[in-house]
C-alpha cells in the first residue's frame, strides 16, 4: 500500500474513534434525540442545533452595519462640532435685532442718472408678545407646522422631499426650508439654490436653535422676513397693504401677509388681488387642520379685506424688478450698498409708457420691450399702472401671439428652399381634420409667398407647415430664442402656443442683426459704494441663426407687412419691419418689430383673457409701436434693409442650358459619341439650322493629283477650271483646334 494510502486509512480510523467517542459522550447523556449528528458543510459531524457558519449575506450586512455605524457616528460628531462653531460665531440676540436686512441699490440708467433707489423698509419692531397671536399661528401653520418640535431641520419634511425626489414626484427638492432654516438664509447667506448653500443654511438653523429660544428666533423672523414690495417685518407689511400698524391685523389680514412668503411677487394683493385671496384661503384652511382657528375663522371672507390705496409709481419698477433679481446669479453674496449700471434709457422708457397709457384699450393692459441691437433692454414697459399691479407681462405673462409666430413658419420655408417671390395657392386646407380659415373669409387663389405673408393668409402658412414639418417650426423657434412649451399640433402655425412678451421680441431682434443670435440684458456693470466694480458685462460669443439669404428673404417680407399688407399702422417714416398678432376674439393684440437697429415688441388685452372689441395687432398695438418708435429713432441714422437674396450656388439651378454666339463655334459630342470639331456639324442635322440661319458651305477637298498627270494616266483631256499643265498647289491644312480650357480665338475661327 502507498504512503498516501496509509495516512488515508489512519486518519479515517482515527475519525472513528473520535466520532465512537461522541456517540459515548452523547449516551451518558440520556435523550437521543440530542445526539443525533448532521454534516456541516467542512463535512464535520455537528450537534442538531449547533449554529452553522455565517453565509455570505450576513457577514456583508454585518460589515455594512459596522461601517455605516461608524460613518454616522463620525459624521454626527462632525455635525456637532459644526453646529457648535456656528452657535458661537452668530452674533447675540440684540446685535441681530440691530442690523438691517437687505442691501441699499442705487439703480442708475445708461447715462448714469439714477432712477431709483431701491432698499429695504421696515416698520417698528414687534416684541413676541406685541406680535398678534393670529400671526404667529398662520406663519407656523404655512412655513413650518413641526417648529415647536424639531431642532432646526424638520427630518419628517426631508425625508419626504427625498422620496418624492427618487420616485420622480418632485422635479427638484424644495419646500423643504423651516422657519429655522429661512431665517438663517435671510440673516446670512444668498437664496442661489445650490447644495453647499442648503447645507451650510441646515447648519446654521441648527446653530440658531441651539443658540436662541423658540419665541426668539420667530420674533426674529417675523420682523425681517421679505414681503414684497421693499417691505420687511409684519409692521411694514401690514402698514403698506392695510394702512395700519401690525399689532391689528385681523385673522383674514394675518392670512393674506403669512401667504406672501412663498412667493411676495405673485401673491402680493397689489399684484394680483384673487391670487393673494387665494393663497390666504389656503393659510386659513392649513390653521383649521392644525387647530389654530375655528371653522367659523376659517371662513372669513377675505375678499373684504379694506387695501390701502396708492399713488401711481414710475414704470421703471418693472424693468428693476426683472433686472435686479439677477444679482443673486452675478454677483458674490454680498451685503454690501451697491451701485448698478443699466441699460435703461430714461428718454425711451417715458415715451414707452406714454405709448402704452394712451393706446391701451379701457379694461386692457398693455406691455412693451424694446432692444437694441446687442441686446440691450433700452425700455420695458409691464402694465399700465405699476402700483395697482406690479405683475410683469412683458417678462412673465403667457399669452397666444396669434399671427406674429408666423415668423417661424415662414423662416422654416425660406430655410427649406422657398424665396419671396415664390408662387403659393390661397385655397382651403385641411390638416388632420383641422381646417383653418382667414380672417376676412375669403381665398384669392395663387398669390405669392410675400403678398400671403404681407396679408397674413391663414391657409399659406397651414400649408407651409404641414409642408415643411411642424417640429421643424418649433426648432426654428426654439433656435430663435423661444424657451416656453411648444405645441407640434397643427394650429400651432397660427400661434397656439403661449410665449412671453420678451421672447418674441428677442426673436425679431435676431432677424434685426441679420439672422445673429441676441441675448437681452439689462445691467451693464456693478460697483460697490466705494467704485470697486464687482461684475461688468460681456458680449455673447456671435452665433449665426440661420444663412444670410434666409434672413434677408424674411426681413423682405416683414417689410411688406408695414409697407401694404397688416402693419401699415405701425410706418414712421422710415423703413420699418414688423409682423402683427391677432388671436381668436380679439383676446390679445401683438406688433413686433424693427427700424434703424431697435426692435421693439409690444402686447395688449385683458388679464384675465377676455375678448376686447376691436383690439386688432394692426391697430392699437401697432399704432402704440409707431408712437414709441418715432422718438426712439430720432437721433439715429435711417438704415435701408438689406433684402438682397444672394443664393448659395447650390440653389442657383439653371431651367435651362444656353448657347451664346454661333452654334458651329463649340465643340460637341455625336450620338456615337465622336467629338465633332467646330464647323463640321452635319447639314442633315435638324439642330443644325439655328434662328434660320445657314452657315456657308464647306468647301471641297482639295485633288490628290495633278490634272496632267490624269490626262497622261487616261490618254484623255480632263475638265476643269484651273489652267492646264500646271498644278494646284495643296491648300494649307486647318489648324488645329486650342487644347482643352484654352479659348477659341477669332484667328482660328475666320480660318475654318
Amino acid at each position: 500500500m502507498s504512503k498516501r494510502g496509509e495516512r488515508l486509512t489512519n486518519k479515517n480510523k482515527r475519525g472513528s474513534r473520535r466520532a465512537a467517542s461522541e456517540r459515548a459522550k452523547s449516551g451518558s447523556g440520556g435523550g437521543s434525540s440530542s445526539g443525533k449528528k448532521r454534516l456541516s458543510r467542512s463535512g464535520k459531524s455537528k450537534k442538531e442545533g449547533e449554529p452553522g457558519e455565517p453565509s455570505f449575506l450576513w457577514k456583508w450586512t454585518k460589515r455594512i452595519t459596522l461601517w455605516g455605524g461608524a460613518a454616522a457616528l463620525l459624521g454626527a460628531i462632525f455635525l456637532a462640532f459644526a453646529v457648535g462653531f456656528a452657535a458661537r460665531s452668530i452674533p447675540s440676540f440684540y446685535q441681530l435685532k440691530a442690523s438691517q436686512t437687505g442691501q441699499t441699490i442705487l439703480v442708475r440708467a445708461r447715462d448714469g442718472t439714477e432712477i431709483v433707489e431701491i432698499g429695504p423698509s421696515f416698520g417698528n419692531w414687534l416684541e413676541y408678545d406685541e406680535i398678534p397671536e393670529n400671526m404667529r399661528n398662520a406663519m407656523i401653520a404655512v412655513e413650518d407646522k413641526r417648529f415647536e418640535s424639531h431642532y432646526g431641520i424638520d427630518p419628517i419634511r426631508l425625508t419626504g422631499a427625498l422620496v418624492e425626489g427618487v420616485t420622480g414626484a418632485r422635479s427638484r427638492l424644495g419646500g423643504t426650508s423651516t422657519i429655522s432654516q429661512q431665517l438663517a438664509r435671510n440673516l446670512f447667506l444668498s437664496s442661489n439654490r445650490t447644495f453647499d448653500r442648503k447645507a451650510r443654511e441646515a447648519v446654521l438653523a441648527m446653530a440658531l436653535e441651539w443658540r436662541f429660544s423658540k419665541e426668539q428666533i420667530l420674533e426674529l423672523y417675523l420682523n425681517k422676513v421679505y414681503f414684497g414690495g421693499g417691505a420687511y417685518g409684519v409692521d411694514s407689511a401690514s402698514r403698506k397693504f392695510f394702512s395700519h400698524p401690525g399689532t391689528e391685523l385681523s385673522v383674514a389680514e394675518a392670512s393674506i401677509i403669512a401667504g406672501l412668503v412663498k412667493a411676495p411677487s405673485r401673491y402680493s394683493p397689489t399684484a394680483d388681488t384673487q391670487a393673494a385671496v387665494d393663497r390666504a384661503q389656503v393659510v386659513l384652511r392649513l390653521m383649521r387642520e392644525q387647530g389654530y382657528i375655528t371653522s367659523e375663522q376659517a371662513s372669513v371672507d377675505v375678499d373684504t379685506v379694506e387695501l390701502k390705496q396708492q399713488s401711481g409709481q414710475n414704470s421703471v419698477r418693472y424693468f428693476t424688478d426683472w433686472a435686479l433679481p439677477q444679482l443673486d446669479i452675478l454677483l458674490p453674496e454680498t451685503n454690501a450698498p451697491l451701485e448698478v449700471w443699466t441699460t435703461l434709457d430714461v428718454g425711451m422708457q417715458r415715451a414707452a409708457t406714454a405709448a402704452i397709457d394712451s393706446n391701451t384699450p379701457d379694461g386692457s393692459q398693455g406691455a412693451l420691450v424694446s432692444l437694441d441691437r446687442d441686446g440691450a433692454i433700452l425700455a420695458l414697459v409691464g402694465g399700465t399702472d405699476y402700483v395697482e399691479t406690479n405683475f410683469n407681462r412683458a417678462t412673465n405673462a403667457m399669452r397666444q401671439p396669434g399671427s406674429s409666430w408666423k415668423l417661424f413658419v415662414f423662416l422654416a420655408a425660406l430655410e427649406a428652399g422657398y424665396t419671396p417671390d415664390d408662387r403659393v395657392v390661397d385655397t382651403p386646407v385641411t390638416i388632420d381634420g383641422w381646417s383653418p380659415r382667414n380672417s376676412n373669409g375669403r381665398n384669392v387663389g395663387e398669390t405669392d409667398l410675400r403678398t400671403a405673408f404681407a396679408y397674413s393668409i391663414n391657409t399659406v402658412a397651414a400649408q407651409l407647415g404641414n409642408e415643411v414639418g411642424f417640429g421643424t417650426v418649433a426648432s426654428m423657434a426654439r433656435r430663435f430664442g423661444v424657451t416656453s412649451p411648444i405645441s407640434t399640433f397643427p394650429s400651432m402655425v397660427l400661434g397656439s402656443s403661449e410665449v412671453r412678451l420678451i421672447e418674441m421680441t428677442r426673436a425679431f431682434a435676431a432677424v434685426s442683426a441679420k439672422g445673429t443670435a441676441v441675448e437681452p440684458y439689462g445691467i451693464v456693470r456693478v460697483q460697490t459704494a466705494d467704485g470697486e466694480v464687482i461684475y461688468e458685462h460681456e458680449s455673447a460669443r456671435e452665433t449665426q441663426l440661420v444663412p444670410d439669404y434666409v434672413a434677408a428673404g424674411i426681413t423682405d417680407l416683414l417689410q411688406a407687412a408695414v409697407q401694404t399688407g397688416t402693419g401699415r399702422a405701425a410706418q414712421i417714416g422710415r423703413p420699418v419691419a414688423g409682423k402683427t398678432g391677432t388671436t381668436s376674439s380679439n383676446k390679445d393684440g401683438w406688433f413686433v418689430g424693427f427700424s434703424s437697429g431697435i426692435t421693439t415688441g409690444v402686447w395688449m388685452g385683458r388679464d384675465d383673457a377676455r375678448a376686447v372689441p376691436g383690439l386688432q395687432g394692426g391697430r392699437a398695438p401697432a399704432q402704440a409701436f409707431s408712437a414709441y418708435m418715432r422718438y426712439a429713432v430720432k437721433d439715429r441714422a435711417v438704415e435701408e434693409f438689406d433684402v438682397e437674396l444672394n443664393l448659395p450656388e447650390w440653389r442657383l439651378e439653371p431651367d435651362e442650358e444656353a448657347l451664346f454666339g454661333d452654334p458651329d463655334d463649340y465643340y460637341f459630342i455625336d450620338e456615337q459619341g465622336n467629338l465633332i470639331e467646330p464647323g463640321r456639324r452635319d447639314p442633315s442635322s435638324p439642330d443644325f439650322d439655328i434662328e434660320g440661319e445657314r452657315p456657308p458651305p464647306v468647301a471641297e477637298p482639295p485633288p490628290a493629283v495633278s490634272e496632267d498627270f490624269l490626262e497622261e494616266a487616261i490618254g484623255a483631256p480632263v475638265s476643269g477650271d484651273g489652267p492646264r499643265n500646271e498644278p494646284r498647289a495643296p491648300p494649307a491644312p486647318p489648324p488645329r483646334p486650342p487644347p482643352d480650357g484654352e479659348r477659341v480665338d477669332d484667328d482660328f475661327l475666320d480660318a475654318l
